[in-house]
C-alpha cells in the first residue's frame, strides 16, 4: 500500500513538473548531478548572500553594483537555461554557450573593473568598447528568449529596429550603433536603467525572503487555514482555493507557478466536489493570477512602481488593499453562486482541519507581519526590513521540526533566490533596453500624441487602447517586464489626459497581469486546465469571466480615484468599499446567471448595469445602482418563490 502511494505521488509530481516546462519558461532548466549540481548550488547561494551584502552595506560606485550584478545573472543564466527545450543530457553544455557565457560575462565584468574611466571619458569611445557594448546586449537578448520566452525579444527588437533604421537621425548607420550602444549600456538610460536598479536593490532580496517563507511551511498553513475559514461551506473546495492562492500568490510572484502549486491540490478537490473541469482551473487560475495584486508583497512590479512614482512602498500596499479585495470578493461570489446552482455541499467536518491546532502555528505569519509593520511605519529601508523578515522567518522556522530550516534548507532558499532573480532581472534589462530606446528616438512622445489625437479629449477611448497595448505585451511577457515597458508608453498618455500618476501606473500594473488569463495567450489558465484535464480556452474565458472585477476596476480608479483612497476621507472609504463590494456581486451574479435561481436576460442587464453605477464612486451613481439591484433582486426573489 505504501508503495501504490508513492508510485501515486510519484507520478503526480512528475505530472506538475511536465505542466510547468510546457507553461512556464522559467522551469525549462539543464541537468546538473554530482560535484557539478553541488559547484552552481554553491554560487547560486553566494550570489544571493553576496547581493543582501551589497543592499545593505555597500557604498562602491552605482555603475558598480550594477554591472557586476548583471554580470552574475548572465553567468548563472547559461548555466541554468540551455538554448531550447528538451536538452535532457545531464552535466552537459555546449562549446557555444560556454563561449556565450564568457563573452556575456566579460563584456559586464568589462565596465565593472573600469567604472571610472568610462563614466570620465564621456562621450568618447574606442571602436573596441563598441564591440564589447554590443555582445554585452546581444548576450543578454539571448539569455532573455531562453529563460523568458519570445515575445518580449519580439518587442525588444522592433524598438532596436526601429531605433536605427527610423529613430536616430545620424545619417551615417555605424555613428547610429555607436550611439545607441553607449547609451543602452556605457549610460544608466539603458539597460541600467530603474528596473535593474530596482531589482539588484530590492527585488532580489523579497525574492529570498519568498523562498525562505516557502520551507517554513507557509503555504501548507495558508491551504490548511482556508480550509478551516471555508471548507465546510457550499462549494467549499472553491472558496478554499480562492482563498489560499490569494495568500500563497502574493508570496510567490507567479501566476503559472501559483496555478500549478497550488492548483495539484485545489483543482481535483474542486472536481470531486462537483465542479466542472473547466470551472475548477479556472477559479485556481483566475485567484493564483490576482495573487500578484495582493498585499503586502504584490510580486516584484510593487517595487518598480514606488521607485518610477516616488512614493513610499508602503503607500503602494495601503491604495492596494481595497482593488485587491473587490477582486477576490468578485471571485469567491462566482464560486459560491456557482455551488449553489450546482447544489454542491462543503467538505465534511471531519476531513478539516481544527483551528486550535492552527492557531499553534500562527507563529509563522509572523515574518510577514513584521515585515508590514517595518515598511509601513518607516522604521527602516525595504531591503533592510526583508533581511530581518529573513531571519525571523528561519527564527520561526525553529518551532516546527518538520519545517525547521536547517543549514542545507538555508542553502536551498539562498538557491532558490538565486534562480529566480534570474529571469526577473534578464527581464528587466531587456525592460531597459525597449525604454532606453524609446527615449533615445523620442517614440514615447509620439505615441502620446498620437493616442492623445485619436481619443480627442475622451479618456475612455485613451484608456481602452492602453488597456488593449497592456493584453496584447502582457501575453507571454513577465509581469515586471510589461509592467515596465507600459510605465515607460502608455502611464504618460493616460497622466498627459489628467489621470493622476498613481491610478495611471495602477491601471497599467492590472491590465499588465490579467493578460495571464485572458484568451488567447492565457498561460496560466492553460496550466490550470492542464491540471484540471479541460478545455483550455474555455477554461480561459471562465477566468476572465471570474475576474471580471479587474476588468472593471481600473476605469474606475482612473475616473475616480477615491477608490485608491487619494483624496478621501475614512467615512468617504467605507462608502466606496460596500457600494463597490455590492456592485461586484451584481456583475458576478448577472455574468454566472444564477441568484436564488436561473437569470433571465432582463433581470441579468439590470443587474450588469446597478452593479457598475455602484462600482463608480458617487452618491448619484451609488443611489441609483442600489435602487436597481434591489429591485433586480426582489423581482429574481419573487420568480423563484413562484416557481418554487
Amino acid at each position: 500500500m505504501n508503495n501504490e502511494n508513492t508510485v501515486n505521488q510519484a507520478a503526480s509530481q512528475a505530472e506538475i513538473d511536465s505542466i510547468m516546462k510546457k507553461y512556464d519558461r522559467e522551469s525549462n532548466q539543464r541537468i546538473w548531478t554530482g560535484k557539478y549540481k553541488m559547484a552552481i548550488r554553491l554560487l547560486m547561494a553566494a550570489f544571493s548572500l553576496w547581493c543582501i551584502y551589497v543592499t545593505l552595506f555597500a557604498t562602491f560606485l552605482e555603475e558598480i553594483r550594477l554591472t557586476s550584478f548583471m554580470a552574475l545573472i548572465v553567468l548563472m543564466g547559461f548555466l541554468i537555461y540551455p538554448a531550447k527545450k528538451g536538452e535532457m543530457k545531464p552535466n552537459h553544455m555546449p562549446w557555444y554557450d560556454v563561449v556565450l557565457m564568457v563573452a556575456g560575462t566579460a563584456s559586464y565584468l568589462y565596465f565593472t573593473f573600469n567604472a571610472n574611466s568610462i563614466i570620465q571619458q564621456g562621450t568618447r569611445f574606442k571602436p573596441y568598447q563598441i564591440v564589447i557594448g554590443v555582445v554585452a546586449v546581444l548576450v543578454l537578448l539571448e539569455l532573455t528568449r531562453r529563460s523568458v520566452g519570445i515575445p518580449i525579444l519580439c518587442v525588444a527588437a522592433f524598438f532596436i529596429i526601429y531605433a536605427l533604421a527610423i529613430g536616430l537621425t545620424n545619417p551615417d548607420f555605424f555613428g547610429r550603433v555607436r550611439y545607441f550602444i553607449r547609451n543602452l549600456f556605457y549610460t544608466k538610460e539603458g539597460i541600467f536603467s530603474t528596473p535593474v536598479n530596482v531589482c539588484s536593490k530590492y527585488i532580489i532580496v523579497f525574492i529570498i525572503f519568498g523562498a525562505f517563507l516557502e520551507r517554513t511551511g507557509i503555504s501548507q498553513f495558508f491551504i490548511s487555514l482556508a480550509n478551516c475559514a471555508a471548507g465546510k461551506y457550499a462549494g467549499g473546495p472553491a472558496k478554499v482555493a480562492v482563498i489560499s492562492s490569494a495568500l500563497c500568490g502574493m508570496v510567490s510572484g507567479s501566476s503559472v507557478g501559483n496555478t500549478v502549486t497550488t492548483g495539484s491540490v485545489t483543482i481535483p478537490m474542486m472536481k470531486e466536489t462537483g465542479y466542472k473541469s473547466e470551472f475548477a482551473g479556472a477559479v485556481e487560475a483566475a485567484a493564483s493570477t490576482g495573487g500578484q495584486i495582493m498585499p503586502p508583497i504584490m510580486g516584484a512590479a510593487a517595487f518598480l512602481m514606488a521607485d518610477f512614482i516616488g512614493v513610499p512602498y508602503s503607500g503602494i500596499l495601503s491604495r492596494a488593499i481595497l482593488p485587491a479585495v473587490l477582486y477576490f470578493a468578485g471571485i469567491f461570489i462566482s464560486v459560491h453562486l456557482e455551488a449553489k446552482r450546482l447544489k454542491l455541499s462543503g467538505i465534511p467536518a471531519e476531513q478539516l482541519p481544527k483551528f486550535r491546532h492552527l492557531f499553534k502555528k500562527l507563529y509563522l505569519l509572523l515574518p510577514l507581519v513584521m515585515l508590514v509593520i517595518w515598511v509601513s511605519g518607516n522604521y527602516m529601508t525595504m531591503q533592510k526590513a526583508a533581511s530581518y523578515a529573513i531571519v525571523l522567518a528561519i527564527v520561526v522556522s525553529l518551532f516546527d521540526k518538520n519545517h525547521r530550516i536547517s543549514f542545507s534548507k538555508c542553502i536551498d532558499a539562498l538557491e532558490a533566490g538565486g534562480k529566480g532573480t534570474i529571469t526577473v532581472a534578464a527581464a528587466c534589462g531587456v525592460a531597459g533596453i525597449i525604454a532606453g530606446s524609446i527615449t533615445m528616438t523620442g517614440l514615447a512622445n509620439e505615441l502620446i500624441n498620437g493616442i492623445i489625437t485619436i481619443a480627442n479629449g475622451h479618456l475612455i477611448i485613451a484608456l481602452v487602447l492602453t488597456m488593449l497595448c497592456c493584453i496584447v505585451l502582457g501575453m507571454g511577457v513577465p509581469t515586471t517586464a510589461n509592467y515596465c515597458i507600459m510605465a515607460a508608453t502608455c502611464a504618460p498618455i493616460l497622466i498627459r489626459m489628467g489621470v493622476p500618476a498613481l491610478a495611471a501606473h495602477f491601471f497599467v500594473f492590472y491590465f499588465g497581469i490579467v493578460a495571464d488569463i485572458t484568451p488567447p495567450v492565457a498561460l496560466a489558465a492553460y496550466a490550470g486546465s492542464a491540471i484540471a484535464k479541460a478545455n483550455p480556452m474555455k477554461t480561459a474565458f471562465n477566468a476572465s469571466r471570474l475576474a471580471i472585477a479587474v476588468f472593471i476596476v481600473p476605469y474606475v480608479f482612473c475616473f475616480n480615484p477615491a477608490l485608491l483612497l487619494i483624496d478621501t476621507t475614512a467615512a468617504e472609504v467605507v462608502l466606496i468599499a460596500v457600494t463597490s463590494f455590492i456592485g461586484i456581486f451584481g456583475v458576478s451574479a448577472a455574468l454566472g446567471g444564477y441568484l436564488m435561481g436561473q437569470l433571465n436576460p432582463v433581470i441579468r442587464i439590470a443587474l450588469i448595469a446597478g452593479g457598475l453605477l455602484l462600482i463608480v464612486p458617487g452618491l448619484l451613481t451609488d443611489v441609483i445602482g442600489l435602487a436597481v439591484i434591489a429591485a433586480a433582486v426582489v423581482l429574481q426573489r419573487m420568480t423563484h418563490r413562484q416557481l418554487a
